[in-house]
């Protein structure tokens, strides 16, 4: 009986210094940031580097978000020739024409309407009239599509960079992806104004033949 209180008389004691160790190991710390003596702190903290910090790797600090090296191209991603300036922007219509032919152009322009409302109905409204809701809030509502006459060079020129108070979309949308879009604004904007269409011209160069008596 008495080896046994004794046993258990230890084993409190030894526990009880444990405690006394640990609170004096904990208090009075140097650093008012650290948390003393913890458990397993790789449970809970990563050893992994953040992003868009500074770390020192073998002495040299340098940023661990880096930009591509210069002269570089992506895998998957096909680059724009055409600068964001006025020279571009002219050059883009003369020379850039849609690329998309595999499918049929209504096709086409059905997957760019779920994407102009997705990004474009909000300023430009439904029927491209520039009469959305945020668009009417801004200092100039955009024009409306029926009114521009530009080529669809210059559309995918905008689209990718913005054009004043449009903001660039080309990170939002892939190039496949801005070109669909090119196609449902011209369904917008209609036939060129003075342009009869193709019913007209047909009736207008078939001879009338009078209906035999």
């Amino acid at each position: 009986m008495k080896k046994q209180y004794r046993t258990i008389k230890f084993a409190f004691g030894f526990a009880l210094s444990g405690l006394i160790l640990a609170g004096l190991t904990s208090c009075g710390k140097k650093d008012e940031n650290s948390p003393g003596v913890e458990f397993m702190p790789d449970m809970y903290r990563s050893n992994s580097l953040e992003y868009y910090q500074t770390h020192t790797v073998d002495g040299q600090t340098e940023m661990n978000a880096k930009l591509p090296v210069k002269g570089t191209v992506a895998r998957g991603f096909l680059p724009y020739a055409y600068e964001n300036n006025t020279e571009g922007y002219e050059k883009a219509g003369l020379n850039l024409k849609n690329p998309l032919t595999e499918k049929s152009r209504e096709e086409y322009e059905k997957e760019g309407e779920v994407l102009y409302g997705k990004f474009c109905v909000h300023c430009h409204g439904a029927t491209g009239a520039g009469d959305g809701k945020v668009g009417g809030k801004l200092p100039g509502p955009p024009p409306a599509y029926s009114s521009l006459k530009i080529t669809e060079g210059k559309m995918f020129h905008t689209i990718t960079y913005g054009k004043g108070t449009m903001g660039a979309h080309n990170s939002q949308l892939t190039q496949e992806e801005r070109w669909k879009l090119v196609y449902y604004v011209q369904k917008l904007q209609g036939p060129p104004k003075g342009a009869a269409s193709d019913s007209l011209k047909t009736a207008a160069v078939t001879p009338t033949v009078a209906a035999k008596k």
